[in-house]
C-alpha cells in the first residue's frame, strides 16, 4: 500500500473542505440581467430568507412608470327613444300631443391604464379605445399624484394612443421596450394595470400563444396578438405586459370572457408593433 506524505494529506483535506464550503454557500440575494436592448439593468429574481423567490425588487423598479388613465366623455343630447318609431310620431301628431322632451346629455367616466415612455417629454402610451371620444383625460401616478393630459395622436391599427402630460413633474421614470419578436410560448410575463378601477395591480402568467387573429376591442378585430393567461380585466387596457427583465413586450388590449371578466385568456399588442406606431404618432407632431 502506498503511503501519502503528511503535508500532501493536509493539503488535500483543506481543498476538500474549501469545495464543500463553496457548494454550501447561500444563493446571492439578487441576479440581474440587461435585457435584449441593453440599458438599465433590472433585478430578475430575488431570494428571500428561507430560499423563497420573489419579484418584488423587479416590480419596485417597474411599477412607478405604470399609470392609471381616467377618461371623461360627453354624452350628446338624444331624442326620446319613442320618437324613433315613425308610427308613434304620427300618433302624437294626429292627436296633437307634444313630443316628449329630448333626453339630457351627460358625462360618462371610464378608467384604463398606461405607461410612461418618455419621462422628459411626459409621453404616456395607452390604448386608443381607452381614450375614444374623451373630453377630459387625467393620468394618476403610483404615488397618487394626478395630472391632466391631452391626446397627441392615435394609431387605430395597433390600438395605441400617445398622451402628453400638460405639466411634466420631476422624478418620472419610463419603461424600456423589449423585442417582442423574441417571445416564445412559455415565457413568463407580468401584466400591470388598474383592473375595475381598484388601483394598480400586478398579475403573472406565461405567453400562451402568439399571432392570435380576429380579436380586439369595440368589435374591431386586431391580429398578431400575444395571448397570455396573466389576468387582464376591464381597466387593464393600455397597461404593459412585461418580461422578467422588466422590459415591455406587449400592451394589454383585450380579453375573452363570458361575463367581461378574466378567464385566463387575455391579449396584448406586441411591443414592436406598438413602438413603431408610437414613433409614427410622435413623428406627425
Amino acid at each position: 500500500m502506498t503511503r501519502r506524505h503528511p503535508l500532501l494529506t493536509r493539503v488535500l483535506a483543506l481543498l476538500a473542505v474549501t469545495i464543500v464550503l463553496i457548494a454550501c454557500a447561500p444563493l446571492p440575494s439578487t441576479t440581474t440581467t440587461s435585457g435584449p436592448s441593453g440599458g438599465k439593468e433590472f433585478p430578475e429574481v430575488a431570494w428571500r430568507s428561507g430560499g423563497n423567490p420573489t419579484l418584488a425588487p423587479l416590480l419596485r423598479q417597474v411599477t412607478p412608470a405604470v399609470v392609471n388613465v381616467a377618461v371623461e366623455t360627453r354624452i350628446p343630447v338624444q331624442d326620446h327613444p319613442f320618437l324613433k318609431d315613425p308610427n308613434f310620431r304620427r300618433f302624437l301628431e294626429t292627436m296633437d300631443i307634444p313630443f316628449p322632451e329630448s333626453m339630457e346629455g351627460g358625462r360618462q367616466q371610464s378608467v384604463g391604464s398606461g405607461l410612461i415612455v418618455d419621462a422628459q417629454q411626459g409621453y404616456v402610451l395607452t390604448n386608443a379605445h381607452v381614450i375614444k371620444n374623451a373630453s377630459r383625460i387625467t393620468v394618476t401616478l403610483k404615488d397618487r399624484r394626478s395630472f391632466s393630459a391631452r391626446l397627441l395622436g392615435t394609431d387605430a391599427a395597433a390600438d395605441i394612443a400617445v398622451l402628453v402630460l400638460n405639466s411634466v413633474p420631476a422624478g418620472l421614470s419610463a419603461l424600456q421596450f423589449g423585442d417582442s419578436d423574441r417571445l416564445e410560448v412559455g415565457d413568463f410575463v407580468l401584466a400591470i394595470g388598474n383592473p375595475f378601477g381598484i388601483g394598480q395591480t400586478v398579475t403573472s402568467g406565461i405567453v400562451s400563444a402568439l399571432g392570435r387573429e380576429g380579436v380586439g376591442s369595440d368589435g374591431e378585430g386586431l391580429g398578431g396578438l400575444i395571448q397570455t393567461d396573466a389576468s387582464i380585466n376591464p381597466g387593464n387596457s393600455g397597461g404593459p405586459l412585461i418580461d422578467l427583465n422588466g422590459r415591455v413586450v406587449g400592451i394589454n388590449t383585450a380579453l375573452l370572457g363570458p361575463t367581461g371578466g378574466n378567464v385566463g385568456i387575455g391579449f396584448a399588442t406586441p411591443a414592436n408593433r406598438a413602438l413603431a406606431a408610437m414613433r409614427r404618432v410622435i413623428a406627425r407632431h
